[in-house]
């Protein structure tokens, strides 16, 4: 059926209802909208179903989640779990509970139980629901950082953590199967309730996930000193983290927590924002604006499903510094294991784990504390992954786990990245540190001076719709085909393919396996410790550009970085 015909079969199938008809109908003459609304079914990226909202297969709508629900109930039940129930979580976003309750009537109506909760949740908690409830699987309803016009559908398989394979790929072959929409099943909402297959849960599990977060804290003695004296500023971005962020906050004893008003409230039009993406500098504008007549020590931001953390910190002088998701994430790691050793020893089997992607900051760390050092691909499924991997092996202890998109996870009472936790122990470090008269800037220079001033950027360059596709293809075709020998000044080591499974040494034509799963991604050793690495996003319609250097100095790395942006950009624009 092409994208036409597609079209056509909605507005005549008596299945949909009148109002996506109306949308569709209104519609008819715009062929390029109908095409990029019908032209492919939405496909699950590294973070499940993720798009624009609105009618048509390749949109999100009721439709599109009650056959990805469909899918998912059918691939339970070829697995016989289908007693252990779902959990469902939602965030801020148009349409988000709407999408969770057609989720759960549909599992419901499968004979699987759904176990919902009563308002917005961050994702960290959803991955801890699972877990703690024996759930077989978890729906959350969020497309995290994107525009507001987007929404999402993140499944998680029993452990805790996003679906990976063979998971992934059943389920997916689950929902492809399903060529009649009509044959989706769903059922009234009061029936799923007196059948038991419909339970609204809240308190309790909010309740436990914030006693595991407790188990985390290393240096209640710290808090204790300076949690009182420590003056933070925080903004959940009109998103999930404001009651679970402060009430960790309130109850570890953090007394001068400042709200930024303005984003404090859900909104899914994400007023104050273009986008709600911690990564960006116009989320902190308006906590840096009331940390500077607070003098707020720190400001923290998390996105709309509070799963990744973005972060100011104030220097002695006054200044405010950004910490980016490679600096917050060694800092973290370094703070974490440090004092894990001081205070209870290190496991002979430690491992920090980190994306391909994360700054090498970490591996002189790692190298310290004789940890091992795992490498994964994009996505924290993978580092969950590993988790679940030492936990049925009985062999690996999980220490730290971060990537350089402002996400991290201390402890494994969940299997995604966690930015309440996260909140929590980074205030912890700067009360710690602050018992040291240092700031947590100062920890961070201190990091530098001892492992090397890495500095680690990105460069996204956005392609929309289906030319944009094909673009993004050709850009990755071009440099398969013809690998770089040099790139920036910095001589090409090794050039990874992760699609081939190949790592080629450069200089002796030697090709070895990444050891990895395959995935469409590119990356090459440069000298002198830099590297460069090219993927297209899993959630978003972008090709990224990764790169990072070491410099002697702080601005002997911004300049070499600096440096590789503009080629990378340069790169780029001779492909287009």
């Amino acid at each position: 059926m092409d994208y036409k015909e597609a079209y056509l079969s909605w507005l005549n199938n008596p299945y949909f209802d009148e109002e996506t008809k109306a949308e569709l109908k209104a519609i008819e003459e715009n062929e390029n909208e109908i095409k990029e609304r019908f032209y492919m079914d939405l496909e699950f990226g590294t973070a499940g179903l993720r798009g624009i909202i609105g009618a048509g297969t390749n949109r999100m709508n009721i439709y599109v989640v009650r056959r990805a629900t469909q899918g998912l109930a059918n691939y339970i039940a070829s697995v016989n779990k289908q007693s252990q129930g779902v959990a469902i979580a939602y965030d801020s976003r148009h349409m988000s509970p709407e999408f969770a309750q057609e989720a759960a009537l549909c599992l419901a109506a499968n004979g699987i139980k759904a176990y919902i909760f009563e308002s917005l949740r961050p994702t960290p908690e959803l991955s801890f629901a699972v877990r703690h409830l024996g759930c077989a699987a978890g729906i959350n309803i969020t497309a995290s950082h994107n525009p507001p016009e987007y929404n999402g559908y993140k499944v998680y398989w029993e452990d805790g953590a996003q679906i990976t394979p063979p998971h992934d790929t059943g389920i997916m072959a689950q929902v492809k199967a399903i060529s009649d929409w009509a044959t989706v099943k769903t059922m009234d909402k009061k029936a799923a309730e007196e059948a038991g297959l419909f339970e609204v849960i809240g308190q309790a599990i909010d309740d436990a996930y914030m006693a595991e977060l407790k188990k985390q804290v290393l240096h209640m003695d710290a808090i204790e000193k300076e949690g009182k004296n420590l003056k933070i500023v925080y903004s959940p971005l009109h998103g999930t983290g404001n009651i679970p962020a402060r009430r960790i906050l309130a109850e570890l004893g953090f007394e001068n927590v400042y709200v930024v008003k303005e984003q404090e409230l859900p909104d899914g039009d994400f007023p104050t924002v273009s986008y709600p993406n911690p990564e960006a500098a116009e989320a902190f504008e308006l906590g840096l604006k009331l940390a500077r007549e607070v003098d707020a020590d720190l400001v923290l931001a998390t996105d709309p499903d509070a799963d990744r953390l973005g972060v100011r910190v104030k220097d002695k002088n006054g200044e405010y510094h950004t910490l980016t998701g490679n600096m917050s994430g060694s800092l973290l790691a370094n703070y974490e294991i440090s004092q894990r050793k001081a205070l209870y020893g290190l496991p002979e089997d430690g491992a920090l784990i980190k994306t391909i992607v994360t700054t090498n900051l970490v591996n002189g760390l790692a190298e310290k504390y004789n940890a091992r050092l795992i490498e994964v691909l994009t996505g924290f499924k993978f580092i969950g992954q590993q988790i679940l991997g030492f936990e049925t092996s009985g062999k690996g202890t999980y220490l730290f786990g971060f990537e350089e998109s402002y996400g991290c996870l201390i402890g494994t009472y969940a299997r995604d990245k966690d930015a309440i936790v996260a909140t929590m122990a980074l205030c912890e470090a700067a009360a710690y540190y602050k018992t040291q008269g240092k700031t947590l800037w100062d920890a961070m220079i201190d990091m530098y001076e001892e492992f090397g001033y890495y500095k680690d950027d990105i460069q996204s360059v956005t392609l929309k719709g289906i030319e944009g596709l094909q673009k993004i293809q050709e850009i990755m075709d071009t440099l398969r085909a013809e690998p770089p020998v040099e790139f920036a000044g910095y001589k090409v080591l090794s050039a990874r393919d992760y699609k081939l499974d190949t790592v080629k040494d450069m200089a002796t034509g030697e090709i070895t396996p990444t050891g990895l799963p395959k995935s469409n991604v590119l990356y090459y050793d440069l000298s002198d410790g830099a590297w460069l690495c090219v993927r297209p996003s899993g959630t978003e319609p972008k090709v990224k550009f990764y790169y990072g250097v070491k410099g002697d100095s702080m601005a002997d790395a911004e300049a070499k970085s600096e440096a590789m942006g503009k080629d990378v950009l340069a790169m780029v624009n001779s492909m287009m």
